[in-house]
């Protein structure tokens, strides 16, 4: 299971250099499909099972507490967004999406760093 955790890692890392290099690339077709219900769906489902990922294997990471505490971070926010309802789950997107002009920079930074961490914590 640790090997997927790495992955995860990996994915994020590339998403924040993707983002930081051109937002656009990434965040285009999430704008594109923000109305669809499965963009609600795969961020619930993704940050779910990150999120058990990273409670159960904790143990096995250089950081255990902090990835314990990350993962239990993920869980409450795939059952926030589950539980947010189609409406809400759209205007949070839309209000996310607004950011991406004066923001989308650092938050690749952010991503970047947040891969390189899980998968610095568990090599």
């Amino acid at each position: 299971m640790i090997y997927v955790i790495i992955i995860f890692g990996l994915l994020i890392l590339l998403a924040g250099m993707i983002i930081l290099i051109n937002p656009e690339t990434l965040l285009g077709p999430i704008r594109d499909n923000s109305d669809k219900p499965l963009l609600q769906v795969v961020a619930v489902v993704v940050r779910l099972i990150l999120g058990i990922l990273l409670v159960s294997e904790s143990e096995s990471s250089g950081y255990p507490i902090a990835i314990e505490i990350l993962g239990w971070l993920a869980i409450v926010a795939a059952i926030t967004l589950a539980l947010m309802g189609r409406e809400n789950f759209k205007r949070l997107m839309s209000w996310a999406l607004s950011l991406i002009e004066p923001y989308g920079r650092v938050g690749g930074v952010l991503a970047s760093l947040f891969g390189a961490f899980i998968v610095y914590a568990f090599i």
